[in-house]
């Protein structure tokens, strides 16, 4: 494993960073999923990150539980802040300052840990002004119950007045978590140069595009079962932008660069999002132990030109480039 600085800070994280949206306590039962992260840890991976929404909260209670006994000064343990939870009444979501101080407070029970490394923001919140959302984070980080915070799927606007109002407060916003992969290439034009100028790093999610480029979809086919793509609880949902044909097709012609490499697509897929330097780590999930040990052979391996201009040639037309999606994706108010 090797280890990245988050953002302009002291902070290093594992490069392969592992996250268990879609996985724990949803799609995989718990026991499996304290199993995959026992391989993470056995793996190299210090870092793990997760959310209250995911399951519900649920998700955080079972990464609690697999982590309990792992020394926390040697763990990296990441969560956010912004989705409905519990009952999902009208304070239950967003980044007013009564919903931050109370989901910090329910992340922390179910993680079983004191403070969490990083606090992010899961969304704007475009019904709460930006100061009282900062003003909360920055009570947190002084509370001790959060080291650093960070954003997710934010706007490189959006970042930037994030950082000057944290700076402004005494505390650290060091990183943004949005989608990233060969296929979804939103952030290039704006988000990332306004995080290197600002001095925040991504944290991407998606890297492998919820397992298109894995090459398991194949153009014309049904996808396997058991896969996302099947997945009722919300995969087959996320990964319905990928399932064309003229995208699966696309992504076939990597096979034989990853071949040339000496390494299998997925992994390739997750070397490539790790070559761009504003990146300090890419998120990987897993329903089986054994895709954690695969995921982790991309940690350090570095792409030359020539495979990266490969690469762009054989995906073409299919990537999604347009900086306005994330924009496009936020929601436009509190979903409750």
């Amino acid at each position: 494993m090797e280890f990245r600085y988050l953002g302009n800070s002291g902070l290093k994280i594992s490069e392969i960073t592992y996250g268990n949206w879609l996985t724990h306590g949803s799609q995989v039962e718990n026991d499996v999923a304290t199993q995959c992260v026992r391989a993470a840890l056995d793996e190299g991976i210090s870092t793990f990150d997760t959310a209250d929404v995911y399951a519900n909260t649920a998700a955080e209670t079972v990464l609690g539980e697999a982590l309990k006994g792992e020394r926390r000064e040697s763990l990296e343990i990441f969560t956010k802040v912004y989705w409905p939870t519990g009952p999902k009444g009208k304070n239950d979501t967003g980044l007013s300052r009564k919903h931050i101080m109370e989901s910090i407070n329910g992340s922390l029970e179910r993680l079983q840990t004191d403070y969490v490394d990083l606090y992010q923001a899961h969304r704007f919140d475009t019904e709460t002004p930006l100061e009282e959302t900062m003003q909360a984070f920055a009570d947190v980080v002084r509370q001790g119950k959060a080291l650093y915070i960070g954003v997710s799927e934010w706007t490189a606007d959006q970042i930037r007045a994030g950082v000057e109002l944290s700076k402004e407060l005494g505390f650290q916003l060091i990183s943004s978590q949005p989608q990233y992969s060969m296929l979804w290439r939103v952030i290039e034009d704006e988000v990332v140069p306004a995080s290197r100028e600002l001095g925040v790093s991504q944290i991407v999610w998606s890297p492998i595009a919820q397992g298109v480029l894995t090459g398991k979809y194949k153009p014309g086919q049904a996808p396997p079962e058991g896969s996302r793509a099947t997945d009722t609880k919300g995969g087959a949902d996320m990964i319905s932008r990928f399932m064309k044909d003229d995208v699966l097709t696309a992504v076939q012609g990597l096979e034989p660069i990853a071949q040339d490499c000496g390494i299998t697509m997925a992994q390739l897929a997750i070397a490539w999002v790790l070559q761009n330097d504003n990146v300090a780590a890419a998120l990987v999930g897993a329903s089986r132990p054994e895709q954690v040990a695969d995921n982790v052979k991309a940690a350090g391996v570095k792409l030359d030109d020539d495979v990266m201009k490969r690469i762009d040639d054989a995906l073409g037309a299919v990537v999604v480039r347009d900086p306005g999606m994330t924009a496009a994706n936020a929601p436009q108010g509190r979903v409750v």
